[in-house]
């Protein structure tokens, strides 16, 4: 896959990375999305306790055959640490890499993080969906900023998510009776849109397939572990 090279990932104080990306967050669109989804991409991350790498993986999901199409993977050496708000800043680059590697052009990308839902309104579905120029959803497991009202227990049930007065994404109930993620935009889709996705890609499941399988596709190794998504 071809992907844009907006800037470079040198470390960087907590204050440039925040200013970087408000700078960005200003290239971004939250509305359209793709009208067909016949390929949707997924990707994951997780670091190597103890060393300062990242390795990733990127998958590429047939939602008609409802099989991998593609795998590709990738590992990096990390410029930044884990810190809230600012994930994007060590997960983006490997996984960029990852995504790199594959020679199908998914239709819309699913990553286990957040989107418009982030302090800043630049999470890591945005920062990575800039860099691919393609549709993005961010769906992470647990809430980063805002919250939600009573959720139905019936699949496909959601709730806006709401913070500081705005729609930042939607809990969605993937799965009877199974706790919500946490959907919001990344880049180039609306708000309904990604939620149409990720319930078309859940399979019964509470994370879409194409999330769950990039996920999986990195579980191999027991001495890596992933911090929470922001």
């Amino acid at each position: 896959m071809k992907i844009r090279e907006l800037h470079a990932w040198p470390r960087m104080s907590t204050s440039e990375a925040k200013q970087l990306q408000l700078r960005l967050r200003e290239l971004l669109v939250w509305d359209g999305g793709p009208a067909s989804c016949a390929l949707v991409a997924g990707g994951d991350g997780t670091y190597r306790v103890g060393q300062p790498t990242g390795r990733a993986s990127a998958v590429i999901w047939s939602t008609e055959e409802l099989t991998v199409v593609e795998r590709s993977f990738a590992e990096r050496e990390l410029t930044m640490p884990y810190i809230p708000g600012l994930f994007s800043f060590r997960e983006a680059p490997v996984l960029l890499e990852a995504f790199r590697g594959l020679r199908h052009t998914p239709d819309v990308v699913l990553l286990d993080g957040h989107g418009l839902a982030h302090p800043r309104r630049f999470g890591l579905a945005c920062h990575v969906g800039l860099f691919l120029d393609l549709p993005t959803i961010g769906c992470a497991k647990s809430l980063l900023v805002g919250k939600h009202g009573d959720l139905a227990s019936d699949e496909g049930a959601t709730a806006p998510i709401v913070h500081e007065g705005e729609v930042v994404g939607a809990a969605v109930r993937t799965r009877r009776g199974c706790r919500p993620v946490y959907v919001s935009q990344g880049y180039r889709i609306s708000l309904a849109r990604a939620i149409e996705i990720v319930l078309l890609c859940a399979r019964g499941r509470r994370l879409p397939e194409p999330a769950r399988l990039a996920h999986l596709a990195l579980q191999g190794e027991r001495t890596w572990s992933r911090p929470p998504a922001c």
